[in-house]
């Protein structure tokens, strides 16, 4: 009796927005549910990243739609892990968190940075558990590409660096996958459907690297571009007014861009 009522209660908690855990694979994931409509939207974080990653517009989703964030393997409060992942790996682990969790209708997928390349190895694997995508500032295999055609040299010395960054801040577990710059899934590995990227093209005061150039800039919005609209139904939003957190720097951007992928899908419906 009391087991079936610490069920309940964490059934309640997950259902009111509050965090719980769930076991996938062996693994306890950290997770918050919370909303209701017709539709149901899936954050993916960036690396080493937690769920609290998506705190400026959770609350603001869950008025419209159901809505689930969570931590991966590894990161927030997840099991901590020493073992290297990929973005593939980490994609079969969404597949397995939405059974977990009996998600069986396909969700709209909205993924941050290193969570980008898990959406699209996501999409392409499991295309019947998505419905649409939406990807802020992902990251891509062709960023060491921009900076080496601006200056190979400069590039090669700024790179090295950036890799010893990444270790130093907690990017151990996909480390290894997000540096392989092995090709992602586009189109048409990834089906039709409705599809927004919104990249940051700002040029800080001061760049940090050659990745921030203006030249670079252009180049990564550039990037976006064509990727996006080589879907049938692709849109690429370039924005100046946030940095790569554009879910904490413009919070109404990202709201207004799912719902318009909200709006398509229903206008969609037969």
């Amino acid at each position: 009796m009391k087991g079936i009522l610490l069920m309940l209660s964490l059934l309640a908690m997950a259902a009111q927005g509050a965090p719980a855990l769930v076991k996938v694979d062996g693994f306890d994931i950290e997770y918050e549910a919370a909303g209701n409509g017709p539709h149901t939207v899936l954050l993916e974080a960036g690396g080493s990243a937690g769920l609290k990653d998506w705190d400026p517009v959770f609350a603001q989703i869950a008025k419209q739609a159901k809505v689930i964030r969570y931590s991966r393997v590894g990161n927030g409060n997840s099991t901590p892990i020493k073992r290297h992942f990929s973005s593939l790996d980490y994609a079969a682990y969404t597949h397995h968190l939405l059974a977990a969790l009996k998600v069986r209708e396909p969700v709209i997928l909205v993924a941050h940075s290193y969570g980008g390349s898990v959406a699209r190895d996501f999409a392409a694997a499991y295309p019947g558990q998505l419905k649409a995508l939406l990807l802020l500032d992902p990251s891509s295999e062709h960023d060491v590409d921009i900076m080496r055609a601006i200056d190979l040299d400069q590039a090669n010395r700024e790179i090295a660096q950036i890799k010893l960054d990444d270790m130093a801040n907690g990017m151990s577990n996909q480390y290894l996958d997000f540096w392989s710059k092995r090709p992602l899934p586009g189109y048409p590995q990834i089906q039709d459907m409705p599809v927004t990227v919104i990249a940051s093209v700002r040029v800080p005061a001061q760049p940090a690297n050659l990745f921030f150039t203006a030249k670079a800039r252009q180049m990564w919005g550039e990037n976006w571009q064509r990727w996006a609209q080589a879907f049938p139904q692709g849109k690429a939003v370039l924005t100046q007014k946030s940095g790569h957190f554009i879910q904490s720097d413009q919070p109404q951007l990202v709201l207004a861009e799912l719902n318009a992928l909200m709006q398509k899908l229903d206008k969609a419906q037969p």
